[in-house]
């Protein structure tokens, strides 16, 4: 279907952008918030006409959120939204104003704010009815931005977009083929994000992310909670490819895309071992049991199996990650599960 067909992609485009290296350091251990000492009472929300760095992420969650302060650290301007009125008092201590959301009924004065900043990260999942919430009303979209200071917009998507791939290696080239209608959403709004940065003449990119995890969302926490895998989370396991990435690994592809501006990138942010799900929660469980022998009663074995046509579904792939390294310069943190689980096990102080 033609709805499916990713666009095609003008090399006449001229980017109103002129890219600000950004300054991340020592980053090797996740802090993802400072303490609100080091904060100070000035907040972060109203853009200043003479910083070249203003972000607006649209959708403060787990890898928005990290990127937010990574990007406070560097001394940009930082806002965005959130989905209730008590995130918003969360990340105002920290230092950030943001605008409370909802997917399902979009506040469109939202927009007069968004305009001002001269960078976009759209971090806020389709809805599986309406597909992506702010491309319901593209015209008012593309009529305020046009109108601002933006010369940068990103949108994160997922691999799911490439379908059931029989296992093979698959790259920004491959056709995608959505099987599930989450899929299919994701694709559409890639598309509509595409055709927007084009009308407006922005840096416009794509980040396609495996699976994501990171400190509190990972295989070691799953198995410290103790806590029954659901019926698709035993289905998952069994499948014999799963691609992931870690959520440091995400924010620098995220910091080098801002250096690298470009028309219409699509990236593959994933990293190098996309190895079944019961593998990795194996090695998790080595690594709790060696740094906390006898903490796990029951383990969380045998996996369900699915059936073909679950599979087909879901999709069965390994994606290349070469486009990103290529193009972005970017060197993984995590290349495997195994050094991203051995970090979040190593800085974790206290986890009960």
């Amino acid at each position: 279907m033609t709805v499916f067909q990713l666009p095609s992609l003008s090399p006449e485009i001229l980017l109103r952008f002129t890219p600000t290296p950004l300054d991340f350091t020592n980053r090797r251990r996740i802090n993802f918030f400072r303490p609100l000492s080091a904060i100070g009472d000035s907040q972060s929300g109203a853009p200043d006409s003479e910083s070249p760095n203003q972000m607006f992420i649209l959708g403060m969650g787990f890898v928005g959120g990290l990127f937010a302060q990574q990007l406070k650290e560097a001394d940009w301007v930082v806002s965005g939204t959130c989905r209730s009125d008590s995130k918003k008092k969360e990340w105002e201590k920290r230092g950030i104003n943001l605008h409370p959301f909802s997917a399902d009924s979009p506040e469109w004065s939202l927009l007069d704010s968004v305009k001002d900043y001269t960078h976009l990260l759209i971090s806020i999942p389709p809805l599986a009815d309406i597909g992506d919430p702010m491309l319901r009303n593209v015209e008012l979209l593309r009529d305020k931005l046009s109108s601002g200071n933006l010369r940068w917009l990103c949108y994160l998507s997922s691999t799911s977009v490439y379908g059931d791939c029989g296992g093979a290696w698959v790259d920004e080239n491959h056709p995608p083929n959505p099987k599930t209608q989450s899929a299919k959403v994701r694709l559409a709004a890639e598309e509509g994000w595409l055709s927007l940065g084009r009308d407006l003449g922005v840096s416009t990119q794509i980040l396609r992310l495996g699976g994501i995890y990171g400190p509190g969302r990972s295989a070691i926490d799953t198995l410290l909670k103790q806590e029954r895998l659901s019926e698709g989370q035993k289905r998952r396991a069994s499948r014999k490819f799963t691609s992931r990435v870690h959520v440091e690994d995400i924010c620098q592809v995220l910091k080098a895309a801002t250096e690298k501006p470009s028309s219409g990138e699509i990236y593959n942010v994933v990293d190098d071992d996309p190895a079944p799900r019961e593998e990795v929660f194996e090695y998790a469980l080595e690594l709790i049991e060696k740094r906390w022998p006898g903490i796990i009663n029951t383990k969380p074995f045998p996996f369900l199996y699915e059936s073909r046509e679950e599979s087909s579904l879901r999709g069965e792939k390994r994606v290349r990650n070469k486009h990103m390294k290529n193009k972005l310069g970017v060197k993984l943190i995590y290349p495997s599960y195994k050094s991203g689980l051995q970090s979040i096990v190593e800085n974790m102080d206290n986890p009960f």
